[in-house]
């Protein structure tokens, strides 16, 4: 039986009509798929950003109240920065974020929505499509320890070292975070001692000892180093938090190192010595030594006519380390790696080469063994001296840095992939000091999540 061609020709239609639906909204979805990608894909970015500025807004007040609406404010403000409103004609709402204390440990719960008006899909009935995202970070507790130059060489830039100290110091939480401070030149001093039990800090005190510090004496770099490692080390494994760090700003490469020296005839001065410098060591150490670059004696240094030998052993915070304990003998300064040091004091320029080789030799063997022990160190350099070659093997001041901070672009010879790695900063100019803080800052606080 034949089918009459006008009821063919109507069925085609129908097929048609229907093929053009499924066709559009087929494409409708493509498109509005594709919008919606996009949306999460900004929505995913502003919720992480705002995560992370909660984190460090979290820092701020002392109370948990006002570290809470602080968190919540830079939150916002974040999202708000990150995902502008009608983008893609789009409506964002930002949740309620959520600020969770426990025991040292700071919770941060940020989730947003988004939703957008659909073009060819509603034909099917849909109206707007919605996309979600959220983020949690967990700011564990800290254990860290600033370490400053102090050195004569950075008084022209003093304002500013201040400054960006205090700032650094802002940005963590004053009753959570376990800091510690202090500073070195020709010898070190502690500022505010890391609590050994109780969590937080006293931001008071950090920021008044900071704003009084000044800049006077030599570049003795493992002074800094040591004090900072026993502050963290020296902290029961019962009380110690999960992330350690310590934080070390130089303008330059060591020149100097403290020990108790071999004498050849009369002791070294015992009175004045660095009492000349108040600011620095409130008592002269015996046999205190601190070469510089042109050689000249500091006050409280011993003259090389008084000193038979360079100590095989790092013996500043104890004279007997090159006796008979061994288990004083931590760090040798007599050794063939990686820079090679003899006790020789022959002459000037053999006393200058050992001095400067055993100052950049303690700095990063204090620092390797800190970070054997779980500690991580970051590391920030301002000024040019730190890329200029100096000292007997034209070294860079930057490398050591880097290799006391374990880079991934620090040289070879110094790179351990096993152990923790941080982070360092150049500051070519005063002005690049807070940004370099504010880094570090920020991958300090990402790696307490």
């Amino acid at each position: 039986m034949r089918i009459p061609h006008k009821r063919q020709n109507g069925q085609v239609l129908i097929m048609v009509a229907l093929s053009a639906v499924v066709l559009i909204a087929s494409v409708g979805l493509a498109i509005d798929s594709a919008l919606g990608y996009f949306v999460k894909a900004k929505l995913n970015a502003a919720v992480d950003s705002a995560s992370l500025a909660a984190a460090r807004g979290v820092t701020l007040g002392d109370t948990q109240a006002a570290q809470a609406a602080n968190a919540r404010q830079s939150a916002k403000e974040f999202f708000d920065i990150n995902y502008p409103d009608k983008f893609l004609l789009s409506t964002p709402v930002l949740n309620p974020v959520g600020v969770t204390f426990d025991k040292g440990t700071v919770t941060i719960d940020v989730s947003a929505t988004a939703s957008l008006p659909v073009s060819l899909m509603g034909i099917l009935g849909f109206k707007t499509l919605n996309v979600a995202a959220a983020a949690q970070t967990i700011r564990k507790d800290l254990d860290m320890v600033l370490v400053m130059d102090t050195s004569g060489s950075l008084v022209g830039n003093a304002t500013a070292v201040r400054a960006a100290g205090i700032s650094f110091l802002n940005k963590f939480n004053s009753t959570v975070d376990r800091v510690g401070l202090l500073h070195f030149a020709s010898e070190a001093q502690i500022d505010l001692p890391i609590k050994p039990l109780n969590r937080g800090f006293d931001r008071a005190t950090t920021t008044a000892k900071i704003s009084n510090f000044a800049f006077v004496g030599g570049t003795n770099s493992s002074a800094g180093m040591f004090e900072a490692r026993k502050q963290l080390k020296d902290i029961q494994q019962i009380n110690r938090s999960s992330l350690r760090v310590i934080v070390f700003f130089s303008d330059g490469s060591p020149a100097a190192f403290s020990s108790y020296f071999p004498n050849s005839g009369s002791k070294c001065i015992t009175a004045g010595g660095l009492a000349t410098y108040p600011t620095l060591q409130s008592s002269p150490l015996v046999g205190l030594y601190a070469m510089n670059e042109t050689n000249s004696v500091q006050a409280g240094d011993c003259a090389a006519s008084k000193i038979a030998a360079i100590p095989p052993w790092y013996n500043a915070h104890n004279e007997f380390a090159q006796a008979n304990d061994v288990t004083l003998r931590e760090f040798p300064i007599v050794t063939n790696t990686p820079r090679v040091v003899t006790a020789s004091i022959a002459s000037a320029q053999v006393q200058w080469t050992n001095v400067h080789r055993a100052s950049r030799n303690l700095a990063e063997a204090m620092a390797a063994k800190a970070r054997q022990e779980g500690i991580f160190v970051f590391t920030l350099g301002m000024g040019a001296s730190l890329i200029t070659p100096e000292g007997p093997d034209n070294e860079l001041g930057e490398d050591l840095l880097r290799c006391m901070a374990n880079t991934s672009d620090a040289p070879m010879r110094c790179r351990k992939p096993t152990e923790p790695m941080g982070l360092y900063c150049y500051a070519a100019t005063e002005s690049d000091l807070s940004p370099c803080f504010t880094r570090l800052a920020s991958a300090i606080l990402r790696i307490s999540k």
